[in-house]
């Protein structure tokens, strides 16, 4: 590859997830499309046992990829297949089983990904669908993706965003039990999601001036402490902090009113207060568009918002294109980065952008 190349195509890793699951179907579907080597060099953790599989369940004759022998040098027109440890779970697929081996090989994908990222053999990494119990383990002890990005990047913390061109929500917990929530949600822990989206939304996604909505955490946002005195105590005052903070933040909303009149439409960004409060409007909505991204980390990783789909495993129906829209979403990414540092370095230029957004 010509350092040119390299310069103008973004090196993505992908880690191919549970491979009893829907992972390896949609991540060499998206390939099927030369078109996307236009605009990214792909490197994906698996070995070609995997594809070979495969090939024999969904027409693969239009994939064009090799095994690739040093991560260093890669093939731009193709996709790349990287593959340095030892498995026989690729050669004894069970679909739609979630087994310790396919558990086991995820991890290693996901690993090999995040060392290459750590290392500057690739730029952004997108993470394909892992089961969370199979792949528990000693060296994997937390409740999802999030957490053991955040751990290995040595992040202070993270935001769960769910994004869309037409709907950004972020979560202030994620993989919380429903039972644990109410107690999680602190002044402190939302004030800290909303610096996070805040800035996100200015740097990852170049919009100048955010407009975030906050959600209640209760049936019509506590009703005036009538159902629920968190909104009083902990939501509002993080939100007025936030404003005080310069960070424009408005709500609490009642969430059921607040998407049944698609009022996000309003904003660009909603921070939900637990899961399935965000994940379950966005997903009717957005669910074959839309991308999990997780934000505040120094790096770059998204994925589809599916998981692993067992129950359609192996039947060639799966839709890629969450996972094509999460790859072009960390394109955008680090190109929005990029461009903010670019920006942020020249106070003139700053000025420039501003006045020009409002005139």
């Amino acid at each position: 590859m010509s350092s040119e190349e390299k310069i103008l195509k973004p090196i993505i890793a992908i880690s191919i997830g549970d491979i009893n699951g829907i992972g390896p179907e949609v991540v060499l579907k998206t390939f099927l499309d030369k078109r996307i080597f236009n605009y990214v060099t792909p490197l994906v953790y698996c070995s070609k046992n995997i594809v070979s599989y495969y090939s024999n369940i969904i027409d693969l004759s239009e994939l064009e990829y090799e095994t690739v022998r040093n991560p260093k040098q890669l093939n731009p027109k193709k996709l790349n297949l990287f593959c340095n440890w030892q498995s026989e779970a690729d050669s004894n697929i069970q679909l739609g089983v979630p087994t310790e081996n396919s558990g086991k090989y995820a991890l290693k994908s996901l690993q090999a990904a995040l060392f290459a990222l750590k290392n500057n053999l690739a730029d952004a990494i997108v993470t394909a669908p892992i089961n969370k119990k199979t792949i528990q383990s000693e060296e994997f002890k937390f409740p999802g993706h999030s957490e053991y990005l955040l751990k290995e990047t040595e992040a202070k913390s993270y935001l769960m965003l769910m994004v869309s061109d037409e709907m950004k929500v972020g979560l202030v917990t994620a993989h919380l039990p429903l039972s644990q929530v109410p107690l999680a949600i602190t002044k402190k822990l939302v004030i800290e999601k909303l610096t996070i989206f805040y800035q996100t939304l200015k740097t990852d996604f170049a919009i100048s001036y955010p407009k975030i909505a906050v959600l209640g955490l209760n049936p019509h946002a506590g009703d005036n402490g009538l159902l629920g005195d968190e909104e009083s105590k902990n939501i509002i005052p993080a939100i007025e902090e936030a404003n005080e903070n310069g960070m424009l933040s408005f709500g609490p909303f009642p969430a059921d009113g607040f998407f049944g009149s698609r009022e996000y439409l309003k904003y660009d960004g909603v921070l939900a207060m637990y899961h399935d409060q965000g994940l379950a409007p966005f997903k009717t909505f957005m669910f074959e568009r839309g991308v999990n991204y997780t934000a505040g980390l120094p790096i770059v990783r998204t994925s589809p918002v599916h998981g692993t789909a067992y129950n359609i495993a192996g039947k060639g129906i799966a839709e890629e294109s969450s996972f094509r829209e999460a790859m072009f979403m960390a394109l955008k990414i680090l190109r929005n980065r990029k461009m903010h540092t670019e920006i942020t370095k020249n106070p003139l230029q700053t000025r420039i952008v501003r006045e020009k957004e409002e005139n």
